[in-house]
């Protein structure tokens, strides 16, 4: 095991081909961390803007009179 080990350390070829593919590993890695955090920000613009149209909805049948909401609901109720 040991003259193994001391033939991978001392031959820089593989070296270099171990060191690139840990390096394509940590970069593989980083990107998939970089979609994941991308695709979440996406998400809560996307909530952010639904809570935003809800808010507005909320604040229109708030300002219209009582009888107003009641007809403009029951166009919207299942029977």
């Amino acid at each position: 095991m040991t003259a193994l080990l001391s033939f991978l350390s001392g031959n820089p070829a593989i070296l270099g081909v171990l060191a690139s593919f840990i390096g394509a590993l940590g970069w593989g890695f980083h990107q998939r961390l970089a979609g994941a955090k991308a695709e979440r920000a996406r998400q809560a613009a996307g909530e952010a803007a639904a809570r935003d149209i809800a808010d507005q909805v909320d604040n229109d049948i708030g300002a219209l009179p009582a009888d107003a909401v009641k007809k403009e609901l029951k166009s919207w109720a299942r029977d």
